[in-house]
Order: structure tokens, then sequence, then C-alpha cells
């Protein structure tokens, strides 16, 4: 019998981003995480000084990483914003930690990552999972938040249209652990050249996530009073639906829709991306 394909799923590889890197630490959580953190910014620029200025936070989606932000980046970098980004726990090149895998459990990382840098205050970028920790933050903590853009963002499973069967990967993941524990490689496979049984069930873990949470009541939102852009694809996998309830359930949400583009607007259009969160910086400074 055929065994499942390898690596049904497995941390995505995006471009280095191509602007100035002024700080790269690891930041460690309380129950052990070390995620891999990043400061970007204009070259020369003084990183406590652009840090105390209220950076922009990026959070990606799941099973990527910092680097899914990429080129959102260039054109903040340009207008002398900092850009705050950290590889999720069990992504990129942060470890896992102890806890249970939840978006709350993210969000409370981005927290770690803002005390530790010394970070008061940060306008929100979350993509995807991101997008929904960007709202658990902007909800739960709204004193370190000054504006977001959630992009892609769902209340519930069932408000993602899934093409990727996702369900059928986190078995597919199951599945060839279970095949390359119990040793049946062939003697014609070098196993140091596949995904280890503990890679290919973390990645299981990160998608089984998507398929068990989130569970956000859409009236909890309204306490939301920062800047918020909802953003989404045209074509996004996100019931639209789901995206209404999020922009109608914050007050003066701008629900911005891109024209002809899926879910992966970070990195099929990123100056749209971008052009939100430097609209937003701008709202917040109205605002003061």
């Amino acid at each position: 019998m055929q065994p499942p394909i390898p690596a049904p799923y497995r941390t995505r590889l995006y471009a280095h981003p191509q602007v100035p890197l002024l700080l790269a630490r690891r930041v460690t959580t309380p129950d052990g995480a070390q995620l891999a953190t990043y400061v970007y910014g204009p070259e020369g620029a003084d990183v406590e000084d652009l840090l105390a200025r209220m950076p922009v936070l990026a959070l990606h989606g799941n099973g990527g990483s910092h680097a899914t932000f990429s080129q959102v980046m260039v054109p903040l970098v340009a207008a002398g914003k900092a850009v705050v980004a950290f590889d999720g726990r069990a992504q990129g090149r942060s470890t896992r930690g102890s806890e249970p895998l939840t978006y709350e459990r993210f969000a409370a990382d981005a927290i770690c990552v803002l005390d530790t840098l010394g970070i008061d205050k940060v306008h929100v970028l979350g993509h995807s999972d991101g997008g929904i920790e960007a709202l658990l933050l902007a909800r739960d903590h709204a004193d370190r938040v000054r504006s977001i853009v959630a992009g892609g963002a769902n209340l519930t499973p069932e408000g993602v249209i899934d093409e990727w069967d996702t369900a059928g990967s986190v078995r597919g993941a199951r599945d060839w652990a279970e095949w390359v524990q119990e040793g049946k490689l062939s003697d014609r496979v070098d196993a140091d050249l596949l995904p280890t049984a503990k890679e290919v069930l973390l990645d299981a873990e990160l998608l089984q996530l998507m398929l068990d949470e989130p569970h956000i009541e859409a009236a909890s939102l309204s306490s939301i009073s920062c800047p918020t852009c909802v953003l989404v694809g045209e074509h996004d996998c996100i019931e639209r639906t789901e995206t209404e309830a999020i922009a109608n359930a914050i007050a003066g949400a701008r629900l911005v829709t891109v024209p002809d583009m899926g879910h992966s607007l970070p990195r099929k259009a990123p100056d749209s991306v971008a052009a939100q969160v430097l609209i937003n910086i701008i709202l917040s400074e109205q605002d003061n």
C-alpha cells in the first residue's frame, strides 16, 4: 500500500525582507517558547527611538513566518516606521513551548514580545490567523493597540471556505507520522531527506487549530475603539458574512475589499496592505 504523501503541510518559505534589519533576538515566553523576533526600519535609525514611536507589529498566518510581510515592509519602512515581526510559536524559527496552541495564547505571545522589547503601544497588522490575533489584541489589550488591520480574519471555524481540505491534511500528517514511527520506511528512502514525525505532528497540530477555533462572539468586538480596517480579497476564503459581522461589530471600522485577489494579500497585494496600515496611522494621529 502506498504510504501517505510526506509533508502534506510544511512551514512556508518566503523571501527574506529586503529592508534593513535593526534587531534580531529570541524572546522567551513564560512556558518556554523561544520566539524569533525581528525589528526592521530605516537604515541607521536609532532602534530605541523607533520602538518608542508606535511601530507596526506584524502577525502572520498559520504555518507561515514573519517573512510573509517581506514586501509589505518596504513602503512602511520608507514611511519611517519600524516593523516588529516575530515567527509565531511552533512556526518559522520559533519553538513551541508547553502550553496548548490557541489564538489567545498567540495574542499573549505578542504582548510578551512587546514587553520584552519595552514597547508601549503599536499599530497591529495581522493576516489570516494573525488577523484573528489582531482582533483579540484590540479587544483584550486595548491599552497596547493604537490601530489594527485585520486581514482575512474569521470568527468561527465555519467561517473559512476550506479550499485545502484541512481535515484531510491533518489525517495525512498523522498517518505519515505513524508510518515513520513504526519504521515502515523503505531501505531505498533516506529518512534525513524527509520531515520527521515530530515536525509533521506539529504541522497537524497547527492545522487542527483552524478546525477547532476560533470562537469569537462578534458582539464582543464592540469594545474595540481604535482605528480599524477589516481587509479581505474579493475572492478570499473567508465567508463574506463573517467579514461583514466583524466590520459591523466595530464602530467606525473600514471594510476594504481588494479586487481580484484571494487570501494571500501580503504576498499578492503588498502595496494595498501597507496602504491600509498607513491610513490607520494617519487616522490615529487625527484622533489625538
